[in-house]
């Protein structure tokens, strides 16, 4: 079911990428995307782990150099009917962990030393469980390959905003479509393509922003603290209506508390799964836009103190 879950999964975004290629370059520049998908999916299956890890500065361990951390993954994984994966070590003071790998024989976990010295044991044993499930029900793949495909999403989009684009006639006439273009294009001639460019356009920078934020709350966006705090403030932070102390304050308390009563973030997963009606639901309020109304009003009544910070959902009156 996972594996198919994926395929599903894959099949939709590879079919949005040819859809914005097409609106971009025409029917060549959908053939383009199509093979440009298919290349960077991929590269993703084969090489993601490897990325991830050599992107964080990531040291494989084994039971003679980190005996204790060692024992409980093996012990964890030997519960849940995993075969052990591969353990590393990221020096970083911040705690947090994760875990990455095509299926569960390729698999890896990683936690940080800032993780191991600020939980006790059995609080690091439940945030390595929760990595594990992770394996255990293919979400490392799901995750890897729709993060790949979805920034080569962006990329073509700001491809076309940078060099322009469009569908061009026999005449070599239009072309030309950046943002303005495409935003233009919705209120003159609403359409499905020119809608959904507009959406990947700015829902793309506004994800781009809030994953830089996500890095310089862990202080990796620049290894100078003062360059990092004061770039994901001003640049990355405030375009996406947060505050970088707030949001680190909030997602430190999720990363140390991972899964417990006390974790801000549990919310978010707690409801899941849900029926399939219930899940339409969603969909249906994500793309009318009643989600993003009521995060709006959410973010306007935590700034105006009318209700307690979140960056999930657990926002109380004040």
């Amino acid at each position: 079911m996972s594996y198919f879950r994926t395929a599903i999964l894959l099949a939709g975004l590879t079919g949005l990428f040819m859809g914005v290629g097409y609106l971009i370059g025409g029917a060549g520049g959908a053939m383009i995307a199509l093979v440009v998908a298919a290349a960077t999916n991929l590269f993703a299956y084969w090489n993601s782990d490897r990325m991830v890890l050599s992107m964080y500065g990531a040291h494989e361990v084994d039971a003679r150099t980190a005996p204790d951390l060692h024992r409980m993954v093996r012990e964890l994984a030997g519960r849940a009917g995993l075969p052990m994966p591969r353990v590393f070590i990221m020096d970083n003071p911040q705690p947090n962990a994760f875990a990455t790998g095509r299926n569960p024989q390729n698999a890896a976990v990683a936690v940080t030393t800032g993780l191991m010295q600020s939980l006790s044991r059995e609080e690091l044993a439940g945030v390595v469980a929760h990595e594990l499930a992770h394996i255990k029900h293919h979400d490392t793949l799901l995750m890897t390959i729709t993060a790949t495909i979805a920034g080569a999403i962006s990329m073509l989009a700001q491809f076309g905003m940078f060099f322009g684009g469009g569908h061009r006639d026999s005449n070599g006439q239009g072309g030309g479509l950046g943002i303005i273009g495409s935003l233009a294009m919705v209120a003159v001639w609403p359409n499905v393509l020119t809608v959904l460019a507009a959406l990947i356009l700015i829902g793309g920078r506004i994800l781009g922003l809030a994953i830089l934020m996500h890095e310089a709350s862990h202080r990796t966006l620049f290894k100078n603290r003062t360059a990092n705090d004061v770039i994901g403030q001003w640049l990355c932070a405030y375009p996406v209506w947060q505050d970088l102390h707030r949001y680190r304050e909030h997602h430190m308390l999720h990363h140390g508390r991972t899964y417990t009563d006390d974790d801000p973030d549990l919310c978010l997963v707690d409801p899941f799964p849900v029926p399939g009606l219930s899940m339409t639901r969603k969909f249906l309020r994500d793309l009318t836009g009643v989600t993003g109304l009521k995060r709006l009003i959410g973010l306007f009544l935590m700034d105006t103190g009318y209700l307690t910070y979140t960056a999930s959902c657990t926002a109380k009156p004040i």
